[in-house]
């Protein structure tokens, strides 16, 4: 039967190890992309909707005003002058509804970067508890922390890292500004699973 020396079975622990990091990495930019290119989509479809609108109420100012061409000319100069400004206003309105659909598509991309941190685990570093909900601390606009329950106590925390190292580094540099008592916690689906080591 072969044998294997202890040192073989670290060194190929350490390269599975590896091996899982950079295809985390990978699955990370994959995801990346993915979220890239339907945003891609997403605008290219809105900018393809926008156009065709536009087509049509150039066609639909367009026979509007042949149909007008019977008339005095008098009255096909009042007439084009007024399908120039409602042209006008119809491009104005375009560029409203393209900002507010850019407005619209940050919103859509914040709640589901929120969902996609809910599935994922995330690490956090906690700086406070309190036996009361203090809502004067949480707020949905601060999008890089954490307020959950955790009976009897309500934990405040700061920051979503990926990974512990992150978390542990970012702990330290709230530690040397005057929070002792941080420390760094890992959740999932909004909830807490463990409390991790400091270091």
């Amino acid at each position: 039967m072969p044998f294997i020396e202890e040192s073989d079975l670290l060194d190929l622990h350490k390269d599975i190890d590896k091996a899982q990091i950079i295809n985390e990495r990978l699955l990370d930019q994959i995801k990346f992309k993915n979220k890239d290119l339907r945003r891609l989509k997403l605008q290219r479809n809105v900018l393809m909707g926008i156009t065709a609108l536009f087509l049509i109420s150039v066609l639909a100012i367009t026979s509007f005003t042949a149909g007008l061409s019977s008339k005095k000319s008098y009255e096909n100069q009042n007439n084009l002058l007024v399908s120039i400004d409602s042209l006008d206003a119809i491009k104005t309105r375009i560029d409203n509804l393209r900002t507010q659909n850019e407005e619209l598509s940050l919103v859509r991309e914040f709640y589901l970067a929120r969902a996609f941190l809910d599935k994922e685990k995330i690490y956090s570093v906690q700086v406070k508890s309190f036996v009361d909900n203090n809502i004067t601390l949480a707020s949905e606009a601060l999008t890089n922390t954490l307020f959950v329950k955790t009976n009897p106590f309500y934990a405040y925390s700061l920051g979503n890292f990926e990974t512990l190292d992150e978390a542990q580094s970012f702990r330290k540099q709230l530690v040397a500004m005057g929070f002792k008592d941080a420390f760094v916690a890992s959740y999932k689906d909004g909830k807490r699973i463990k409390i991790e080591d400091p270091y």
